[in-house]
């Protein structure tokens, strides 16, 4: 876990307290469902909150030195690659067309086709990879600011800012689009924005702040987030998971959940593992829990991805496990790197890509 404060970044060990038992080993895994690899690439090292932008058969991804790279998602080939000046903090965003990353310079750098379009100084650091959508940027800092520009020019639009604990993580946020809505997580809220204006239309609470120190009531929304139809899904780091009617401004459900990394799911069952390797399985329309697998307690486990065939979910030595959306039986699991994933998995292009914090892109095919 890593916090900012005043725009100071602090270092924290993942849990508090005494140190993690160790997990059980784990004999042969009888293959009840084949993943294949497709292709693998390299990006470089990446160190910093990494959300690989996918759309169609494209995957916008960057590491820490300022590489910033379009790949074909079917065959892992470089569309484009280009080496900025300044390493990145966050990043990446795009709509298919325009590539966002903010350096750790504080600057936000919009490119395009391999070339840099603009750059704009921001007045905090982000650790949010921006938001690229209707023809504008949209930027949430570690002062709990939105920020949108024109994606033309780069000129400011507007700005909003909501007051919340001093202490802020340095881990993706939540922010999407929404029909003709920006939905933006501020602390323990999942918030409707006018992309037009900033304006507040709605806020819906997943978590409060709670204890008695800022790290106790540090409540933010964690990437990656879920949505089906109307509803989006999220996870409030280290206290609940939540659905949320974003078409009505109004919470589903919400149910208390101690984890660190978001939630992935599909229209009937959202995953969200916990700080102590438990993976939960809970209904997508009523909260309730659905199943529990203690299979990789202990290990320190990604964001999860749901797939038709289960639930992509990789642990901190390297490892990728297959579980059963039935029942979180292990169905398979690979050796990819000697490293945890950056980010989550994403589908593209027919494959499901992961990336280790090494830099090693590897595309799967599940069929």
């Amino acid at each position: 876990m890593r916090l900012s404060l005043a725009g100071v970044c602090v270092a924290l060990a993942a849990c508090s307290g005494p140190s993690r038992p160790k997990p059980t080993a784990i004999p042969g895994v009888p293959v009840l469902q084949d993943v294949r690899t497709s292709w693998t690439a390299n990006v470089g090292k990446v160190d910093f909150p990494l959300v690989v932008s996918a759309r169609e058969d494209r995957i916008a991804l960057a590491n820490s030195q300022g590489v910033v790279a379009v790949l074909d998602a079917a065959t892992g080939k470089d569309i484009w690659r280009l080496k900025l000046d300044q390493a990145i903090a966050a990043g990446v965003g795009s709509d298919g067309q325009q590539v966002a990353v903010v350096t750790r310079n504080n600057e936000l750098v919009i490119l395009r086709d391999g070339q840099v379009q603009w750059r704009k100084r921001l007045p905090a650091q982000s650790f949010t990879a921006p938001l690229v959508a209707g023809a504008r940027v949209f930027v949430l800092t570690a002062d709990r600011s939105v920020i949108a520009f024109d994606g033309a020019t780069g000129n400011q639009i507007w700005t909003q800012q909501r007051p919340g604990e001093p202490l802020v993580l340095k881990q993706a946020g939540v922010m999407l689009a929404f029909k003709n809505t920006l939905l933006v997580g501020l602390s323990g809220r999942l918030s409707g924005l006018d992309p037009n204006t900033g304006v507040i239309r709605w806020e819906s609470a997943i978590a409060t702040p709670r204890g008695t120190n800022d790290v106790e009531r540090l409540v933010d929304l964690v990437s990656p987030f879920d949505r089906v139809g109307d509803v989006v899904c999220v996870r409030a780091f280290q206290a609940a998971v939540g659905c949320v009617n974003a078409e009505r401004g109004q919470g589903v459900w919400t149910r208390p959940s101690v984890g660190e990394m978001g939630v992935s799911g599909n229209d009937t069952v959202l995953i969200a593992p916990l700080s102590n390797g438990v993976v939960q399985a809970w209904s997508r329309t009523t909260g309730e829990r659905l199943w529990e697998t203690e299979r990789l307690k202990y290990r320190i486990l990604s964001a999860p991805l749901v797939t038709p065939r289960g639930v992509l979910v990789a642990d901190n030595g390297g490892w990728l496990y297959l579980l059963s959306l039935s029942d979180g039986a292990l169905l398979n699991r690979i050796k990819l790197d000697t490293e945890e994933l950056a980010t989550a998995p994403v589908f593209a292009g027919g494959r499901y890509v992961v990336v280790t914090r090494e830099g090693r892109v590897t595309g799967l095919q599940i069929p």
